[in-house]
């Protein structure tokens, strides 16, 4: 699965946490650049600028509501 959203950087260790729950591996990227969204060092390197895409192969109800609010239109 994919979500594009927009991330502050007051809003990573929320975003980390969330991530961390998952059983799965949970990506976040933009461009080329590819990280471990369970990494809070990780996500704070990123360009809260940009518009980001949180990948995973899995399924939590939880997770997925959470990003909701992060969601940007596509």
């Amino acid at each position: 699965m994919q979500h594009r959203i927009k991330l502050r950087p007051d809003e990573v260790k929320e975003f980390v946490a969330a991530a961390t729950k998952c059983i799965f591996d949970v990506d976040i990227s933009y461009n080329r650049y590819i990280v471990d969204a369970k990494s809070i060092i990780g996500v704070l390197g990123l360009n809260f600028n940009q518009v980001l895409t949180v990948s995973y192969n899995g399924y939590d109800a939880d997770f997925e509501e959470y990003l909701r609010k992060f969601a940007v239109a596509c």
